[in-house]
């Protein structure tokens, strides 16, 4: 393993200590309160869990545009995307220094922390601009992260927090979702060195089944983290429920005993391509992987990034800045030629013809129907899984 980004120790925020957070949950009841938008309570259990380390609470405006010009924060750490805590009214809180912050995705609007506010400053229309253009490299408010970032408010409150708990994603999504010190402690306990991370905010079919395979043979890593988003997705992205046992039926009858990891963060989905995959890797090494693969079009949506701008933006990474290595994959797929997955760059003489490759939409359209996808596409268990699920849902 690793040492986390930015320290020599991870610093989770989440209050571990029982008498300590009901002694603050407690001292909350009485302080001024504000509901926070989704991203902001998905960056608190980031927060918390240490996946933002070394980060102490959300940007101020200054860091946040810093962040987006230049992937530094004013004091020179380096971070890829902005951690605000953005509303669209803070008179409730209005000459406060301390307040509590408020779940708005758990029935109740419990509260997720308690923040010491430092500033509260308008965001002016040219500076979302701005961040907007450098994080996601459009302003199209048809992008589903654009306009997340641009509905929420343009007041931003900053400074430091004590988390008190780690919203839905604990309790909906038990044994997946993990913070970065219990993967740390995982991997510990299974004696993991070397150990290669795999993002996913999908099912995993055969092609990505046999990228993290590949991966894993290529770097000889002790080990495979396979690590799904377990937050808000744009309509139409399968639930993670869903997500989470056709994965995990694929890694129990698959993979070796003790190789794969299958577990879940809690954060929304950016959208944002080549900088949201720079922001993977930083929270990967935050839990301890050594390698991270970023494939062709990672955290993208539709036709907004090249294939490949997610590998590229690593270039643009100051050596030295992140310490995990980026294995780079292409596209994968099953090649009729030599009756297996094959990365595409690797069988210069094959054409598309050679592979089997579906769309998407003719997957679900299959699924649909309780029609399973061929078998070099999907695993029989995997595909069983999501036909009950699209057949539930007609």
């Amino acid at each position: 393993m690793i040492k986390p980004h930015g320290s020599d120790t991870l610093n989770p925020l989440y209050v571990q200590d029982d008498a300590k957070r009901a002694q603050l949950l407690k001292e909350a009841e009485g302080l001024p309160s504000i509901i926070i938008s989704s991203a902001a309570a998905g960056n608190a259990v980031m927060l918390g869990g240490g996946y933002f380390n070394p980060l102490t609470g959300y940007m101020n405006l200054a860091d946040a545009m810093s962040v987006a010009k230049t992937m530094h924060t004013t004091s020179g750490l380096f971070w890829p995307t902005p951690v605000m805590n953005v509303v669209k009214d803070a008179s409730a809180i209005k000459g406060a220094k301390r307040i509590a912050l408020k779940d708005p995705n758990v029935e109740g609007n419990p509260i997720i922390a308690i923040q010491d506010v430092e500033a509260i400053e308008e965001i002016s229309a040219d500076d979302m601009k701005l961040m907007t253009e450098k994080v996601y490299a459009t302003t199209d408010m048809d992008h589903p992260g654009v306009n997340a970032f641009n509905s929420v408010g343009n007041i931003a409150i900053s400074g430091p927090i004590q988390v008190l708990n780690y919203s839905y994603f604990a309790t909906d999504f038990p044994g997946t979702y993990k913070t970065a010190y219990e993967i740390r402690d995982d991997m510990e306990k299974l004696g993991w060195q070397k150990v290669v991370a795999f993002q996913t905010r999908n099912p995993m079919h055969l092609a990505h089944e046999e990228l993290c395979r590949m991966a894993y043979n290529a770097v000889n890593a002790d080990g495979i983290l396979v690590h799904m988003l377990l937050g808000k997705l744009k309509a139409g992205d399968i639930p993670a429920d869903v997500r989470d046992a056709a994965i995990r039926k694929m890694a129990e009858v698959y993979f070796e005993p003790n190789t794969v990891l299958v577990t879940g963060y809690g954060f929304d989905m950016l959208y944002a391509g080549p900088r949201e995959a720079v922001l993977h890797a930083v929270f990967r090494q935050n839990t301890g992987c050594t390698h991270f693969i970023v494939g062709r079009d990672h955290a993208g949506v539709g036709d907004y990034y090249g294939p490949f701008d997610a590998q590229a933006i690593f270039d643009e990474v100051p050596k030295g800045a992140l310490d995990i290595e980026i294995f780079m994959a292409d596209h994968t797929a099953w090649s009729k030629k030599l009756n297996k997955v094959v990365m595409m760059r690797d069988v210069s003489d094959h054409t598309k013809d050679d592979f089997i490759l579906l769309s998407g939409t003719k997957v679900r359209e299959m699924l649909s129907r309780g029609e399973a996808p061929p078998k070099e596409f999907s695993r029989p268990e995997v595909a069983k899984i999501l036909m009950n699920y699209y057949q539930s849902i007609q």
